[in-house]
């Protein structure tokens, strides 16, 4: 293996790494959580590892994430379901941020699919087996959470698109 791809792979795995640490601070310091809804922006650091690096690293970046901030700043006992629950929603991310110029209709699809399969039909079933509430009554809180993030989480993306997309395309592309 030649230097610059080594180089380039030591650079990508620090820019990870940032990105994982800025997601556990935004979501287990800067965030509003009770025991059923956690609702901050840790989602951004993962859509810019989405935007960089496609869906395997993204994926890896948000249940690393979801891992580190479990284990450093636990807030229960751990589960393993939330962290694939991260680690799909990173690379459904992924899966949409991949392409250029993203448009509107990828990050509303992305995030869509996100909040209302992930978050809140699987995350949503992790917590019924943990707390042994039935899902309906789980529901409600987690449906008003959903509506609530989901315009949230597009005009954020957008916004972040429009102002460092095309940079982070030409610029630090590694998948």
């Amino acid at each position: 293996m030649n230097k610059s791809k080594t180089r380039e792979q030591i650079h990508a795995l620090v820019l990870m790494a940032l990105l994982v640490a800025v997601e556990v601070v935004l979501t287990r310091f800067l965030s509003i959580r009770t025991p059923i809804v956690t609702i901050g922006f840790g989602f951004i650091p993962v859509c810019l590892a989405a935007m960089m690096f496609g869906p395997v690293r993204a994926g890896i970046v948000g249940a690393m994430s979801d891992f580190l901030g479990a284990m450093l700043f636990p807030i229960g006992a751990y589960f393993p379901g939330f962290t694939v629950t991260a680690l799909l929603a990173g690379m459904v991310y992924g899966f949409f941020f991949r392409s250029r110029p993203l448009k509107l209709i990828h990050i509303v699809l992305a995030v869509v699919l996100v909040q209302v399969v992930l978050n809140l039909g699987l995350s949503t079933f992790w917590l019924h087996m943990i707390t042994g509430k039935g899902v309906l009554a789980l529901l409600p809180a987690r449906l008003i959470k959903c509506a609530f993030m989901i315009p949230v989480e597009i005009v954020a993306l957008q916004i972040i698109n429009k102002s460092v997309g095309a940079k982070l395309a030409s610029s630090v592309r590694f998948a």
